[in-house]
């Protein structure tokens, strides 16, 4: 400890704050002296030109000199932006439509496969007033067409549809698009591209064709467009498929009739034509469904009671558009009515559906084929009350 008396303290510090002042105001005079120079530098080069040029060949001559070596990033095209698709992983997945409009999509490994006439397993939720009325298959990357019964089309992509459980109801499909409040979606085709040598050929309940490009179909609106004109409110829009102009098509009734005709017979119309006949019906008769074929396949028939039977191709002779058509299936007390056709393959497996939303997943090679002229056989054990309403293909790549 050192006693100093306030004068020698003083002393010391104002000592001190001297000093530190003088080292303080030279800093500032040596900065000033710097900035004066800077400024002097600066005015000549602004003052010369040929300085200002030699300045650039030095500076530049430096860079060469540093940077001269070869790139060593590598230019490659440009990164095309991605879509939403992009971010999402292709399947197939199992779209599900009830009577009143609720759609839900699942992927189709929830559905396992059981054996040619077993029970099945729950496959939605319904009310007692609502039930399964179609189901189809289509991938996530890939757009739905849904056609109504008045004869419009809208769009909407897998990935947007709702996904649930097997015991879920699904959405309001009025959520997706904004279908008329007395309007049902009847037909449904599903597409990756609207190519320019693709048509849509589609079907109504009285029997009347039409084909449209599928190009007319390729704007798509929230509010849909009219797809093709409803003549009377007796007839509605019932089915729809995408062709390439070479198929033939397929139209089958409720009481088991059927017509195959070549769909060149269809000569191609604007979105608001009306169409030309297909097929003529009897007496308290409609067309349930309608198949556009491509190859040499079987044809599968499927009535209410929950029957079905497989039938070539070439069982069902072509005729000319319009005629009355052979017989599909027998519509006996034990078939009931029939409700779909759909065109199988041998590596094929089916999803089938009932009114009471039970589901049932099998292999296309489990029937054997028939004739045309036949009854068939068991597909799924119904309880009491229900029936079959609708079944989808589950196609396999061959």
């Amino acid at each position: 400890n050192f006693k100093l008396s306030e004068k020698q303290a003083t002393a010391i510090l104002e000592m001190r704050l001297q000093r530190l002042t003088g080292l303080e105001r030279k800093k500032i005079e040596e900065e000033y002296r710097e900035l004066i120079k800077k400024i002097s530098e600066l005015k000549a080069i602004l003052d010369s030109r040929a300085l200002r040029m030699q300045i650039i060949k030095d500076e530049t001559t430096e860079l060469a000199r540093k940077y001269g070596d070869e790139r060593r990033t590598e230019i490659q095209d440009a990164v095309e932006e991605l879509s939403v698709e992009d971010l999402i992983a292709e399947e197939d997945m199992v779209i599900t439509i009830s009577h009143q409009g609720y759609v839900k999509r699942l992927s189709t490994s929830a559905y396992r496969r059981q054996q040619r006439g077993g029970r099945g397993v729950r496959g939605i939720q319904t009310k007692d007033d609502d039930f399964a009325e179609h189901v189809f298959i289509a991938s996530t990357h890939e757009y739905i067409l849904f056609f109504s019964n008045k004869g419009r089309c809208y769009w909407v992509k897998v990935h947007e549809i709702p996904t649930g459980g097997k015991l879920a109801k699904g959405k309001p499909i009025v959520n997706l698009c904004q279908i008329g409040k007395d309007e049902v979606i009847t037909g449904f085709c599903r597409v990756r591209d609207f190519s320019e040598d693709k048509f849509v050929v589609m079907a109504t309940r009285k029997g009347i064709v039409k084909k449209t490009p599928l190009e007319a179909f390729s704007h798509p609106r929230k509010a849909g467009v009219n797809a093709m004109t409803i003549n009377g409110s007796d007839d509605e829009l019932i089915e729809a498929a995408i062709t390439d102009g070479s198929y033939e098509i397929v139209l089958a009734t409720r009481e088991g009739m059927a017509i195959r005709f070549p769909e060149d017979k269809i000569r191609p119309m604007g979105r608001t034509a009306y169409g030309v006949k297909g097929i003529t019906l009897g007496k308290n008769d409609y067309v349930i469904g309608m198949v556009a074929v491509s190859r040499e396949s079987t044809l599968l028939v499927v009535t209410e009671n929950g029957y079905g039977k497989r039938t070539s191709i070439n069982d069902y002779r072509i005729t000319n558009r319009g005629g009355k058509g052979v017989i599909n299936v027998k519509t006996s007390d034990r078939n009931g009515k029939v409700v779909a056709i759909k065109e199988v393959l041998d590596n094929d497996e089916l999803i089938l559906i009932t009114k009471k939303g039970i589901a049932n997943r099998q292999a296309v090679k489990q029937l054997r084929v028939l004739g045309r002229n036949t009854q068939g056989v068991r597909l799924i054990t119904l309880d009491k009350g229900d029936c079959l309403t609708d079944v989808a293909r589950v196609a396999k790549e061959e």
